[in-house]
């Protein structure tokens, strides 16, 4: 299986390498994640690894949160315990505020099992997966970098619009992909082959090369690459 993490988007800075270059990097708060559930062929239909990343206080958390987690007391869980039906496994730890799955192989993965982000150290580039900035409702300047209308004679008060969109008698109608305004940012992206430079172990932290999507603090998911 890949191996991947989950993390929070710390912000950016500067380093430099061996020859005094200065390096732009991304700051990861990588781990530690927590194996929440092992999904099977044989009960789930794939497989895939679900882990959790950052502490959620139990007294603000909901009871299927803490229920996913740990084993609690209650009737349906007397009742299966009574039958001597198979009972998944918990991870017994505190409930998790960042939960996804990573598909693949599940092999040397355990329910319980600690994932930190020395595990990486021996990755040279990872892809990395986000939620861009929302920008919120927004027309096809500022969405699509249109160039706008000429601002001449006879052009009245539709400098920023997008201009004609229509086909002719036929076929009467608008293809899929036009661009037009709508909805800007606030969508998943994933930034592919990043290179790790460095792995701070002590202080949970990943330093990659350029750029990821999201904002400061937001949540993302890092995975070994995919490219060659």
């Amino acid at each position: 299986m890949a191996k991947g993490i989950l993390g929070r988007k710390v912000g950016m800075t500067q380093i430099y390498d061996e020859r005094g270059n200065a390096v732009p990097v991304t700051v990861i708060e990588a781990g530690p994640c927590h194996v929440l559930q092992i999904r099977t062929p044989q009960r789930d239909g794939y497989e895939a690894v679900q882990l959790g990343f950052g502490d959620r206080p139990r007294h603000r958390a909901k009871r299927s949160e803490r229920g996913h987690v740990a084993k609690l007391s209650s009737k349906r869980a007397r009742a299966k315990s009574a039958t001597e039906s198979e009972v998944a496994s918990k991870a017994d730890c505190e409930p998790k505020r960042f939960v996804k799955e990573l598909r693949g192989s599940v092999e040397g993965y355990e329910v319980g099992q600690e994932i930190k982000v020395d595990d990486l150290a021996d990755i040279k580039a990872v892809d990395v997966v986000g939620t861009s900035k929302g920008r919120g409702y927004s027309g096809v300047m500022k969405r699509h970098n249109f160039s706008g209308q000429r601002a001449s004679h006879g052009v009245k008060k539709v400098h920023r619009h997008a201009g004609g969109t229509g086909c002719s008698a036929w076929p009467s109608r608008l293809f899929k992909g036009r661009r037009m305004p709508g909805q800007y940012g606030n969508s998943r992206v994933t930034t592919k082959n990043l290179k790790v430079v460095r792995v701070d172990a002590d202080n949970n932290l990943l330093l990659v090369y350029g750029a990821i999507p999201g904002p400061v603090g937001g949540y993302v998911i890092v995975r070994e690459t995919n490219k060659v």
